[in-house]
């Protein structure tokens, strides 16, 4: 017999969700039954899956421990070491200022990303154990582009990863990016239009609502793919030898959203040779050594959120901006 605590970590979550993690190469049909025959009990007494599991709560697994291993296997992927330049930490949550070059999440299995180094850094920490990554796994809540840098939402608890999901999902949590673009922008200005995204290049196209009603494309492209609806406000910052910096707020938020809006407009931004102006990247690479696109996640602005992460309720947090904003605007008082 195996005794299985609840802790913060796991508590919120469906029973059968828990075993399913728990024992992750058992089948469903397997886990039902074992519940039907007590063989899995809740608290000493019978129960079906579909209970909400709370801190504290036992779950005894009558099996042996043969089968136990059998059905149970745990991965963690092995990683070089190093060091994450942590914003913000709690029991809950993790704000990393992620670099760019770095994935937010792996696209293949032999990919590492931000996920893979953040585990790393919890296992070693003492935070979490390889055995409790069997029911539960930290990850990260929202996205950038491997070439984006800036801040990143993690959960370290599933009441973690549940909170910011739900802001993120109705975009309560409020994000803000600092950008380096071409061309002098003398104005703030909500820009709007249509994205439609090719999922066999990745890379999207902007149209005006009125060329996309004039191409039949204000639901689907040319591929079949349906249009979105965005909307991308900025602000200048400051302007320096042919450069604006530009702070944007995502009003929607879709795929490759910022870059593609303001190339569209003629301010793309520097450093990205997908979107951009591959002289004025040579340029800028030549004089400010700019590496990679000057995109960054600079702000997280919270709301009032519920427990247990009442405590980041009307909250910001900034993360640093790179070394390449530093040598093209020096340094800049935001004031913002």
């Amino acid at each position: 017999m195996r005794s299985v605590a609840i802790g913060e970590k796991e508590a919120g979550q469906r029973l059968d969700k828990f075993l399913g993690k728990y024992l992750n190469l058992a089948g469903k049909n397997f886990l039902y039954k074992m519940m039907r025959k007590k063989n899995i009990t809740l608290n000493g007494r019978k129960c079906d899956g579909s209970e909400r599991l709370e801190a504290g709560d036992e779950i005894r697994l009558f099996l042996a421990d043969e089968t136990i291993e059998k059905f149970s296997q745990v991965k963690v992927q092995k990683v070089d070491k190093k060091t994450l330049d942590i914003v913000y930490e709690d029991d809950h949550i993790l704000l990393v200022n992620k670099p760019a070059g770095m994935l937010s999440q792996k696209a293949r299995d032999t990919d590492v990303s931000l996920v893979e180094y953040l585990i790393d850094y919890l296992l070693d920490s003492g935070q979490i154990t390889r055995e409790g990554l069997q029911t539960f796994r930290p990850s990260v809540c929202n996205r950038l582009d491997r070439n984006t840098s800036g801040l990143v939402a993690a959960g370290k608890s599933l009441a973690g990863l549940q909170g910011l999901s739900a802001v993120l999902q109705d975009r309560s949590l409020h994000k803000y990016y600092l950008c380096g673009v071409w061309g002098r922008v003398q104005e703030q200005k909500r820009i709007e239009g249509i994205l439609i995204k090719d999922e066999r290049t990745n890379q999207v196209t902007i149209l005006s609502e009125q060329a996309a009603r004039g191409k039949g494309k204000g639901k689907k492209g040319e591929d079949g793919q349906a249009g979105s609806r965005i909307c991308t406000e900025y602000e200048p910052i400051d302007y320096r030898d042919g450069y604006t910096l530009l702070k944007v707020t995502l009003i929607t938020g879709k795929t490759h959203q910022i870059r593609a809006h303001l190339a569209s407009v003629g301010y793309p931004i520097v450093g990205d040779y997908k979107y951009g102006d591959f002289r004025v990247n040579e340029e800028a690479r030549k004089k400010y050594k700019v590496t990679s696109q000057m995109l960054h996640s600079f702000r997280m602005t919270f709301p009032e959120m519920s427990e247990p992460l009442a405590h980041l309720s009307e909250k910001s947090f900034e993360a640093p901006l790179p070394g390449e904003f530093k040598r093209m605007f020096g340094e800049v008082i935001l004031g913002i």
